[in-house]
């Protein structure tokens, strides 16, 4: 499907304010409510709207350490990369994990409570892996700009 400026509108619309009423979109996009509706049906339904959730602040949370963290494994097997996957997936301070290219093969992106708790997971749960050779670790002193949302297509024009 082929989305129209419409499409784009809303979508930019919901990541700012995803619980935003279709009536409240109506007044800035030029469609009723319920042609606004359908149309983030339809976008749901061909997942081009993946999911809904709340945006919490890490801080408020007691989680004020943001680390970014490179991971090479010792082996590039199917095995070791499963066991690195497995093994990252039931780890709730790792936020994301991305295959990358470079020296590294992973970069994780990992909250932690202090420079402590962020010590304690390097050593105790990273390089614990049988399958991680080394980490190289950065700390965000501040954030300076926040995600705010997928780009339109029309932005890179």
């Amino acid at each position: 499907m082929l989305l129209d400026r419409f499409d784009h509108l809303i979508l930019q619309a919901l990541q700012k304010d995803a619980r935003v009423t279709h009536q409240k979109l109506a007044q800035t996009i030029p469609l009723s409510s319920s042609q606004i509706g359908r149309r983030i049906q339809q976008l749901e339904e061909i997942g081009v709207i993946h999911a809904y959730r709340a945006e919490l602040r890490p801080e408020s949370m007691g989680l004020g350490v943001l680390a970014f963290i490179d991971v090479c494994l010792e082996r590039h097997g199917e095995k070791a990369i499963r066991d690195f996957l497995i093994g990252i997936e039931a780890i709730p301070e790792i936020l994301e994990a991305h295959a990358i290219t470079g020296d590294a093969d992973y970069a994780l992106r990992v909250v932690a409570a202090d420079l402590t708790s962020l010590s304690r997971f390097v050593m105790h749960k990273l390089l614990a892996m049988d399958c991680v050779r080394s980490v190289r670790s950065s700390i965000a002193l501040e954030q300076v700009k926040q995600f705010s949302g997928l780009p339109s297509p029309h932005h890179f024009s």
